[in-house]
């Protein structure tokens, strides 16, 4: 469960509106036959990737690797698997979907492959794709629920949070000496990874000196994605309306001395450094550093005492990034 826990990580705010979900399966000898996890809202789930990958391990049987759509896999799986699955165990790190959407139930198809074991960390509490657990157990299959409950919580809180109000989170670069300025910190992958995580979002938050100073464009270029709206936080209202952020079809531009604008969004990504943090630490959910191995610049995150809990921490092209949640004293 633990490694599909960090596999699932490491799609953290790009499955949105999908939770991000791990799933590894192992065979009853013990061999780790796969390890998967969701990747993209539309593409299938976790449960599904991580059990093509382990028919291919176990058949060898190459034409697997060209089905792609989940309905799909879905059929070709129940079509030529051979009992191969039997005695095999699958860890979810979410309860499998029991409903049909985009993509067909996972908890369907797991009940028809002669699975042994699932073992379960969260359950699933939204009503739509709830209990998939249920289906399994109909279908004879052992299964156990709360495997590393808490930290599967911990992956599924912006799933959570998206469904009752809103996730918000605060992201910055620095480099080993706590710089935050002059110039591009960050490598060229965790900057596609940025616009990646753009690219979900409804909502970006800068502040308006960052605004002034950087001239940002605040889209997702890299990955041929959507530019979200902007909030700028700033008591001036006027910005030189040449800067490239106020210059995007269909992008809306919102100047606000507060966030009450944040209640009309439901993914959010707040960019800034350390006068933001402040300003937004009481509203922020989790918080996201890009740690780029390099020295340099002269500004340095310092306006803040606050202790983190490392929820993951993950190797970006050469830099460290580190999804974490702010210790509330």
């Amino acid at each position: 469960m633990s490694l599909a826990i960090k596999e699932a990580w490491k799609y953290q705010g790009l499955t949105y509106p999908n939770p991000a979900v791990g799933c590894a399966v192992v065979s009853n000898s013990g061999e780790l036959l796969s390890v998967e996890a969701h990747k993209k809202a539309g593409k299938p789930h976790a449960e599904i990737e991580a059990l093509k990958s382990a028919y291919y391990k176990l058949t060898d049987d190459k034409s697997i690797l060209h089905v792609e759509d989940s309905s799909d896999i879905h059929n070709f799986l129940l079509k030529n698997h051979n009992n191969c699955f039997n005695d095999v165990s699958l860890y979810t790190t979410l309860e499998p979907c029991s409903h049909i959407g985009k993509t067909p139930s996972c908890a369907t198809l797991i009940s028809k492959l002669n699975i042994s074991k699932v073992y379960v960390g969260s359950c699933d509490t939204n009503e739509e794709a709830s209990c998939g657990n249920e289906v399994l157990r109909k279908s004879g299959l052992h299964v156990e629920e709360d495997i590393l409950h808490v930290e599967c919580e911990k992956l599924l809180k912006p799933f959570k949070l998206w469904q009752e109000e809103n996730f918000i989170f605060f992201k910055w670069a620095q480099r080993l000496n706590g710089t935050v300025d002059d110039g591009i910190i960050s490598s060229h992958e965790s900057r596609e990874h940025v616009h990646a995580l753009r690219d979900v979002c409804d909502l970006i938050v800068i502040g308006g000196n960052t605004v002034r100073v950087d001239r940002p464009t605040l889209d997702a270029r890299l990955v041929n994605g959507k530019a979200p709206d902007v909030l700028i936080i700033s008591k001036g209202k006027e910005f030189d309306r040449t800067i490239p952020l106020f210059n995007i079809d269909g992008r809306e531009v919102i100047i606000s001395d507060n966030f009450s604008t944040c209640k009309d969004y439901k993914n959010i990504l707040i960019e800034g450094t350390s006068s933001m943090f402040e300003l937004t630490k009481s509203i922020v959910d989790y918080h996201l550093c890009y740690l780029a191995p390099k020295l340099g610049g002269r500004n340095v995150f310092d306006k803040s005492n606050d202790n983190f809990e490392i929820l993951n921490t993950e190797q970006v092209g050469k830099d460290i990034i580190m999804w974490m949640k702010r210790e509330v004293k």
